[in-house]
């Protein structure tokens, strides 16, 4: 539990913003219910109300921002935080107002109103400053300027605790100004002047710059129409305003521009597996040639790829490969490699050959420095031999039939993309009926549990071993639902991608 809230530290948030906003809701009850609080508070109910409801809708927009992503996101669940925070202590001020000689609840919770109402001032801030891209010397002035002036604010507000110089609470319970109370309102004003310049400035949609301006417009003018006084709801009441606005206008456009992402990512996916061979091939002129593959992506676009194709009568080539990186980067030098192995596969007579050609190539304009760990092998189906290179990959495991698997160990060569004149070197095994090979990606090895335990080649050795008998596909079925057990409750962070090759 205590894992999951350190993953999610937005939960926490929540929970806090719907207690708060619960409890409001259950002092209101509790002034309607009771005379004494009632008369007392009569003045006030209709702010009491707002408070409670506006905590309520603010805990609402908390979750409903929750699985938002992008920039400002956090920045904004900050806000509507404190926003409900102050909507919870202006209530909590209302409620213990107007009580003859009670004067330290009124003043805290007036003290706590003020300073979430310039944390309010800083996230909004920093929000649209994330959100709509503020550049310049204005923009880097107020990251350092706004967190100096609000600290001496801060420190101006608790001077209050020890010599009213801002507010005081009187003898009746009730809040008042000061004569120094425009101190107050220095933070706001030079901060929202700054941050509506920065608007203006900024590159944006205009009906984001709108949504900005909101936050800053709608509390101020109705600060003005109620004279510049302390704890009017109406005030809190525009900010909520405020941050559905700018909830509506700036998430919903995230939303459909995520939208349109994903259905381009997407058709990526399916391009990109219309491009890979089917997971279960045919090679009629081979019969006693059985390859099975599978492949299950982190991402909607992965960078993982395998390919298996019969280059003449007698020869068929197979392969596995690990692009660097996720997402579209690595589908597109997925597919640029795919294409020139194969390529090359049908004009050379080695695999040595193949993947020196084809490292080549792929360092040639390589400035994204994208690179891949590819193993190959080519099986000649009159002998059974199998000539192979590793560039970079995961040792395949073979099983002999009747015997336990084990890796197949051999110098590792550079990785494909790493330097332009990278040789690389090919070996050869004898393979026999019965005997089968697995390729794979470091997806499966490398999964991992709630303990960060890896999977490790252990674990898929025992699997193997364990589905001996088992038709290739099977054998790929098992592995990935004992990687998926093995790492329950563990999101998949990287693609799994296995071929087996059974001699038959």
């Amino acid at each position: 539990m205590i894992r999951k809230l350190k993953e999610n530290p937005a939960i926490i948030g929540l929970v806090f913003t719907v207690a708060i906003a619960l409890l409001a809701l259950a002092m209101t009850g509790v002034a309607y219910i009771n005379p004494d609080v009632f008369s007392r508070m009569q003045t006030f109910l209709f702010d009491c109300g707002v408070d409670a409801i506006g905590a309520l809708i603010s805990a609402g927009l908390y979750y409903g921002c929750m699985k938002q992503k992008g920039e400002g996101t956090d920045a904004f669940r900050r806000l509507n935080l404190f926003v409900s925070a102050g909507f919870a202590v202006n209530f909590l001020l209302y409620f213990t107002a107007g009580i003859p000689g009670q004067t330290v609840f009124p003043f805290i919770f007036a003290m706590l109103s003020k300073l979430f109402d310039l944390l309010m001032i800083y996230y909004f801030y920093q929000y649209v400053r994330k959100t709509l891209g503020f550049e310049g010397k204005l923009a880097l002035w107020a990251d350092k300027g706004i967190p100096i002036l609000m600290a001496g604010e801060a420190l101006v507000l608790l001077t209050n605790i020890f010599y009213p110089l801002t507010f005081s609470i009187n003898a009746q319970g009730f809040y008042q100004s000061a004569e120094l109370s425009i101190i107050e309102d220095i933070c706001l004003i030079v901060t929202s002047v700054i941050t509506v310049i920065l608007i203006f400035r900024c590159k944006r949609p205009v009906n984001q710059k709108i949504a900005g301006l909101t936050f800053i417009i709608l509390p101020l003018i109705t600060y003005l129409m109620v004279g510049g006084t302390f704890g009017y709801a109406s005030q809190y009441g525009m900010i909520l305003v405020s941050l559905i606005i700018m909830y509506c206008i700036i998430f919903n456009e995230k939303s459909s521009k995520l939208a349109a992402t994903e259905t381009e990512l997407n058709m990526a996916t399916r391009i990109q597996l219309d491009a890979l061979p089917p997971f279960t091939p045919e090679f009629p002129d081979h019969p006693n040639v059985n390859l099975r593959a599978s492949m299950h992506t982190a991402k909607e676009v992965g960078g993982d790829f395998f390919d298996y194709f019969a280059i003449d009568d007698n020869r068929i080539c197979f392969l596995i490969a690990d692009v660097s990186g996720k997402g579209t980067p690595a589908a597109l030098f997925m597919m640029t490699s795919k294409t020139m192995i194969k390529d090359y596969a049908l004009t050379q007579g080695s695999t040595s050959g193949i993947f020196t050609s084809v490292n080549a190539r792929l360092c040639e304009n390589n400035e994204a420095g994208m690179f891949a760990t590819s193993w190959i092998g080519i099986l000649d189906t009159r002998t059974m031999t199998l000539q192979y290179t590793n560039a970079g990959h995961n040792y395949p495991m073979i099983q002999r039939k009747g015997q336990p698997c084990e890796e197949i160990k051999q110098n590792h060569g550079l990785f494909l993309g790493g330097m332009e004149f990278t040789r690389y070197k090919q070996d050869e095994i004898q393979l026999e009926p019965g005997d089968r090979l697995l390729l794979f990606t470091d997806g499966v090895v490398e999964a991992h549990d709630k303990g960060k335990n890896l999977y490790g080649n252990e674990r898929l050795q025992q699997v193997l071993d364990g589905a001996r008998d088992c038709p290739g596909e099977q054998v790929l079925d098992r592995i990935f639902d004992d990687v998926n057990q093995f790492a329950t409750g563990v999101p998949q962070f990287d693609d799994i991608t296995m071929v087996i090759l059974t001699i038959q």
